[in-house]
């Protein structure tokens, strides 16, 4: 059976908003201007304009999928462990350190270009996260019943700031060492309890 060489439909708007937030990234919101995106998209401003009106709408369109594949991914894997808490948490972990390896520029997008977004498409994203970490307060509720909601959360966000620092790491440890690190990080902040150890003062 012959297989279709033709480019999935969308797959050049795709492109474009990969180097967008790229330069995003790079460069901050207001560091780039739509000139630039078409520049090094290698596309003209009609056509630039074509896709997307401005880049208010390129912004929304990176960040509002990728809030809401989180929020589907996380409900995914909790429900593949459903009676399983303990196997819940450790696959939320190795799912989102995989997507914060993967994407770096779109978290550092995230950390610090959100506000810039009108305030519908910004509420709907910050409504899309707060789904997400209660996915994890809950799970983490049943590994941990020791801790309250609200503990719980603070857990969760420091296990966020561990996995979400992929932007601002060097590339001296490879790939696979960095998710092996970031995954152990993460796994000891949500633990973490306030015993100290017999060996401390």
């Amino acid at each position: 059976m012959a297989v279709s060489t033709q480019a999935p439909r969308g797959s050049r708007r795709d492109q474009i908003l990969a180097i967008a937030v790229r330069l995003f990234a790079e460069r901050g919101y207001h560091g780039v201007s739509m000139d630039d995106i078409g520049s090094a998209a290698g596309v003209t401003g009609p056509a630039l304009y074509h896709h997307f009106a401005g880049k208010e709408a390129m912004l929304a369109a990176a960040l509002l999928p990728v809030s809401q594949g989180l929020l589907d991914g996380g409900q995914q894997r909790v429900a593949t462990h459903t009676g399983d808490p303990w196997a819940a948490l450790e696959s939320l972990v190795d799912f989102h350190v995989e997507f914060a390896l993967t994407n770096p520029a779109v978290i550092a997008v995230q950390l610090h270009e959100l506000d810039r977004l009108p305030e519908d498409p910004r509420r709907h994203i910050r409504k899309l996260q707060r789904l997400y970490v209660e996915e994890w307060v809950s799970v983490l509720g049943l590994v941990r019943p020791d801790l309250a909601s609200a503990e719980a959360r603070v857990l969760v966000h420091a296990a966020f700031g561990l996995m979400n620092s992929t932007p601002f790491l060097g590339g001296d440890v490879d790939a696979t060492r960095r998710a092996a690190l970031l995954r152990t990080a993460a796994l000891a902040a949500l633990l973490a309890t306030d015993d100290k150890p017999d060996t401390l003062p």
